[in-house]
């Protein structure tokens, strides 16, 4: 299994015999349920624009429009640090963290396009509460109930694409959820570029429109088949081989359906999903997919960098509408990672854009670094060279965190969790993600305008930390189905001196061998 050795029967080497074609049932299932991901996208932009907005901040944060006019000498760092304005961007995913857990629940008894529902009935409420907003309260219930949308949507939707694709190119679909949380980011920077004209209500119209995404999604979610392998997982299993045969387009699921019940019975022997997390055989999916990836995955300094590049370039004397011009930009590389990780996670794996990346990004911060200690800071504006210089540094970070950590961070973790646990380590990767999320979201301007330029240098030292860590411990997963990636474990020079260790994992291991010896006689 996917990481757990407590069924070591399941993922018998089978693989070679899965059938099945692209059908366009499934390329629908992949449409829907990615658009999951562009709830996310939308908020992240959005909320990074309003905060820049004149009229929004005259209404609910009067004390920081005068600070940001006022172009004094020391506030050229600190111009938006107060922490007021920070918890209108944080409180969200404070409560997605929490939500996430309700997520979890829903997602393993009722089903993952039951969640994905959930999340976007919240959403849309959450978006109405907002446009509607008359005071800061208002503003942070709908932002909570927003939070609470997306802790469910985050939890759901990379399960479901990681399921319902076939294994070879499950690394393409699973980060078509990147693709859409990229594409809400640049539709958000693009609808804030043209609201942040219509005064004194724009801003209001930025935050509604967050109910288009959540009405298509739910609307589309009817129509969405349920994974085979939740159904399994809910002894559905007439209703799971229908589905699979129509997602698959052919009769011939027998090898595959037979992997998804197996995973399945190992699943209903584990008792205590989030206990049997902490299991020494499962401490490679703890240690990379539930605590690693998803806290380093904020810690990159990239989601810092989106909330608040409208500011940041604000504060770097870019002008208003430049600022959010700016945003469309960096909204832009992000979608152009997406889109070559798409195109080449499959063929080139997963470690190799990690590491790439990692050198691309550390040299990025590095120059934004040098250049903002060298000439910012002064209260004077950044000359147009020096101005360009910074823009493309931070676009090359921008490009490379959108072909690396920003969809593997999803992907990679959704493939690790073995079948019994996986609905309970997602809910884990969504509220260590959220948790990160929302402590760089709250500490990030505090950060810059004490640290000032250091900020970005301590970026830079934790990519370092990131990159190495991927080099030593992760193993590649690249066109391994599923419910086989555990053997990848016990196979990697670190991790198999620990998962052996746990006495489940001997007994089904040798267990396993007789099975493959079995089927390796019976070719």
């Amino acid at each position: 299994m996917a990481g757990g050795f407590a069924g070591g029967e399941v993922g018998a080497g089978r693989a070679e015999f899965y059938e099945g074609k692209i059908t366009s049932y499934f390329i629908l299932a992949c449409i829907v349920g990615s658009f999951g991901g562009s709830l996310f996208g939308y908020d992240l932009g959005v909320s990074s624009g309003v905060t820049s907005m004149d009229d929004f901040l005259i209404k609910f944060f009067p004390d920081v429009y005068a600070r940001k006019h006022a172009h004094l000498h020391e506030t050229d760092y600190c111009k938006y640090d107060n922490q007021v304005l920070t918890l209108f961007t944080s409180s969200l995913y404070f409560a997605g963290l929490v939500s996430t857990f309700g997520a979890s629940y829903v997602t393993k008894r009722r089903g993952r396009r039951a969640s994905i529902m959930v999340g976007a009935a919240s959403f849309f409420l959450g978006g109405a509460i907002n446009a509607a907003a008359m005071n800061v309260a208002m503003l942070i219930v709908g932002r909570v109930l927003l939070g609470a949308g997306i802790g469910f949507g985050n939890q759901a939707v990379p399960l479901y694409l990681s399921e319902i694709a076939p294994y070879r190119i499950r690394g393409a679909v699973n980060q078509l959820f990147q693709l859409t949380t990229c594409l809400g980011i640049l539709v958000a920077d693009v609808i804030n570029y043209f609201t942040d004209r219509l005064h004194p209500w724009g801003w209001r119209l930025s935050l509604g429109l967050a109910m288009g995404p959540a009405t298509a999604i739910f609307v589309g979610a009817l129509f969405l088949p349920e994974t085979p392998n939740s159904l399994v997982e809910r002894g559905k299993l007439e209703e799971a081989r229908r589905v699979l045969e129509k997602v698959r387009g052919t009769h011939k699921v027998d090898a595959e359906f037979e992997d998804l019940k197996e995973a399945s019975e190992a699943a209903r022997a584990v008792k205590g999903t989030f206990r049997n997390l902490l299991a020494t055989r499962n401490r490679p999916q703890l240690v990379i997919g539930a605590l690693g990836i998803p806290a380093f995955q904020q810690l990159s300094g990239m989601n810092s960098i989106l909330f608040y590049s409208p500011v940041i370039f604000q504060s770097l004397g870019f002008g208003s509408s430049a600022a959010l011009y700016s945003s469309i930009i960096t909204g832009s590389m992000l979608v152009v990672g997406a889109l070559i990780s798409m195109v080449t996670v499959d063929r080139l794996g997963r470690r190799f854009l990690f590491i790439e990346a990692g050198i691309q990004m550390i040299s990025s911060m590095v120059v934004v670094a040098v250049i903002l200690a060298l000439k910012f800071g002064h209260g004077q504006e950044l000359t147009k060279g020096v101005s360009t210089v910074l823009v493309v540094a931070i676009c090359l970070f921008v490009v490379a965190y959108g072909w690396s950590w920003g969809p593997l961070g999803w992907l990679v973790p959704s493939e690790l969790f073995p079948l019994e646990m996986r609905s309970a380590g997602q809910s884990v990767v969504v509220c260590v993600n959220l948790f990160w999320t929302a402590a760089v979201a709250q500490c990030f301007l505090a950060a810059l305008c004490h640290l000032r330029w250091g900020v970005f240098v301590l970026f830079a030292a934790l990519i370092v930390v990131m990159s190495i860590f991927i080099i030593l411990l992760l193993p590649e997963t690249k066109q391994v189905p599923i419910e086989e990636i555990w053997m990848l474990f016990d196979r990697h020079w670190y991790w198999k001196r620990i998962v052996r260790k746990d006495p489940k994992y001997q007994g089904h291991h040798h267990h396993q061998q007789q099975e493959m010896a079995g089927n390796g006689s019976s070719c």
